[in-house]
């Protein structure tokens, strides 16, 4: 928990040095670039883990990969390795989008389906969304088979559950129960 408290401090910083060079929106990109990265490379995740690698094949391999990142990117990172907090680098890139998205007044809404969600669907829970929350929404689509049908919609900290495997487990407590 403490290291998540750190990496939106280091988040916070990082946005309003970015906020006074007006480059918020490059330095965005680049955290959203590294976010993703880190999530779908398990590699790059166990590498940036691992207290074995020196800091500086780390960084190598950062550099390497990331090649076009704005250098208060890159000034992050170098503060992440001086500090030892490395490890840190994926959480502080998704506090940092988060933040960013609040401080522009958007939000972004996760809709959990079993299926790819249609170009008609989107817009309709995208107008649902800012008619509950007022404010503009990028929908992230999921897909989980597991939920069966139906979908599963966060926003922030609401979550709204329609899903079939919901309403089946839901039938089967009450059936449990009585």
């Amino acid at each position: 928990m403490a290291g998540v408290r750190a990496a939106i401090r280091y988040a916070k910083a990082v946005l309003s040095l970015a906020t006074d060079q007006k480059a918020e929106e490059s330095v965005n990109n680049d955290m959203k670039q590294i976010a993703t990265a880190i999530a779908e490379s398990k590699d790059l995740n166990n590498m940036l883990q691992s207290p074995v690698i020196k800091s500086s094949a780390k960084k190598e391999v950062l550099s390497e990969v990331f090649k076009n990142m704005n250098t208060i990117t890159s000034n992050l990172v170098d503060t992440l390795i001086t500090n030892k907090r490395l490890p840190l680098l994926a959480h502080v890139a998704a506090s940092y989008t988060r933040l960013f998205d609040e401080s522009k007044g958007t939000q972004v809404a996760q809709v959990t389906t079993a299926v790819p969600l249609t170009d008609e669907l989107k817009v309709k829970v995208l107008a649902k969304v800012k008619e509950l929350t007022g404010k503009d929404v990028e929908v992230e689509s999921i897909i989980d088979e597991s939920i069966l049908g139906g979908f599963i919609l966060r926003v922030g900290d609401i979550q709204y559950n329609a899903s079939v495997a919901n309403k089946l487990n839901k039938l089967k407590r009450e059936f449990t129960l009585n």
